[in-house]
């Protein structure tokens, strides 16, 4: 008589269902790319490092997913140093008077075979505009982190750096490769 009213508890215990999982973003292991065409074709880069932020998973609930990324404009790297230069400058990202780059999710929301569409605000010289990234999600159960790799593109216009647009495209790839770890095991 005991065991099944132990069974029974044990079925109704919270500890079963699952929990959200908040994670703290890796900054050394966060990298960002940034890729478009110019000149007709040839293809120009930059990096952006420095990621911080935290990823929480909630698998009850693709609401309570969140995604908060703050990226320093700082860490720009470029594929030379004109471009470095310029990129900062206010010209396209104004890194004096906007330092950050930043990126809130949503909801994200999970597609079949370990996809995921992550949606939200992407905030750039205190402009924020609706993105979609398409996404696939890693779970390392024996650190207990998660990567996150995960793609979009933006209209560089509509952040208002518009400058070169006849030999720059306006559209802008981003690859994000986002390292967390989770916060009971940091």
């Amino acid at each position: 008589m005991i065991r099944p009213l132990i069974f029974a508890l044990a079925l109704l215990s919270p500890a079963l269902y699952a929990q959200p999982v908040s994670y703290a973003i890796n900054t050394d292991r966060t990298p960002i790319t940034l890729s478009w065409h110019a000149f007709g074709g040839i293809l120009s880069w930059a990096n952006l490092d420095g990621v911080t932020g935290d990823v929480t998973l909630d698998p009850e609930n693709e609401f309570s997913d969140r995604i908060n990324v703050t990226i320093p404009v700082s860490t720009l790297v470029a594929s030379n140093s004109l471009l470095t230069w310029q990129l900062k400058s206010d010209m396209f990202f104004d890194a004096s008077r906007y330092p950050n780059i930043q990126f809130s999710s949503t909801r994200v929301v999970a597609l079949s075979g370990g996809r995921f569409r992550v949606f939200g605000t992407l905030k750039v010289k205190d402009i924020q505009r609706p993105v979609i990234l398409e996404a696939t999600l890693e779970e390392h159960k024996m650190d207990e982190s998660i990567s996150l790799h995960a793609t979009t593109a933006i209209s560089r216009s509509a952040y208002h750096m518009d400058k070169f647009a006849l030999v720059v495209d306006d559209r802008i790839a981003i690859k994000i490769e986002i390292q967390a770890i989770a916060r009971s095991a940091s």
